[in-house]
């Protein structure tokens, strides 16, 4: 009896746990699935570009220029996909240019992204922001777009309460019908030796 009420309590803080996070990840699940389908117009993000003057003395890494842009547009430790592109001859009609340096990152949250570029010689950065409504920002939270590992892991819970719902759910309802799983179990033996009978037969 303890172990059955032990199940229940179990089964049911992790199905709370579940419906937490479960709803988020559901609606935006529907969402996605069907925006095509459905030609949701829920999801709009706001662009608009903007220009950052370099500070003095100007960062001497694309790793240096994403930490200065990231700090400040108020989002410290979150740029991405730094790139460093070195010069490089490139053609341009009959003729061959020198293309400068060209640095680039990203930096995102789920509300808000920012393209950063910036190519060397110019004393500023390209910044192209994009402005999330409210479903765009559910949607990255179900994708996990602008999130570092603790989000992953926080998602992750879901995944585990899941088994572990599977799990208690099968336990429970072993436990509250044993005499049909009796029922089963004998029928189930019953026909396996008559099939092993009968091709012994054979």
């Amino acid at each position: 009896m303890r172990t059955l009420l032990w199940l229940r309590r179990v089964h049911g803080w992790i199905g709370l746990w579940g419906a937490v996070l479960g709803l988020l990840f559901g609606v935006t699940g529907v969402l996605l699935n069907h925006r095509a389908v459905m030609k949701l117009p829920a999801a709009q993000t706001n662009e608009r570009n903007l220009q950052l003057k370099l500070p003095v003395p100007a960062p001497s890494s694309a790793e240096a220029m994403a930490a200065w842009v990231s700090t400040e547009l108020g989002f410290q430790d979150r740029a991405s996909r730094i790139r460093d592109e070195p010069a490089r001859p490139v053609p341009w009609g009959d003729r061959t240019l020198q293309q400068p340096a060209r640095w680039s990152a990203i930096i995102a949250t789920p509300a808000v992204s920012y393209q950063v570029e910036y190519w060397a010689g110019n004393n500023y950065v390209n910044v192209r922001a994009g402005e999330n409504n409210l479903f765009a920002t559910l949607n990255n939270l179900h994708k996990g777009t602008g999130l570092g590992v603790a989000w992953v892991l926080l998602a992750d819970t879901i995944g585990g309460a899941m088994v572990l719902l599977s799990l208690t759910g099968v336990l429970l309802w072993t436990q509250l019908h044993r005499k049909r799983l009796i029922g089963v179990a004998i029928a189930a033996a019953s026909t396996a030796l008559t099939i092993g009978l009968a091709i012994v037969a054979l």
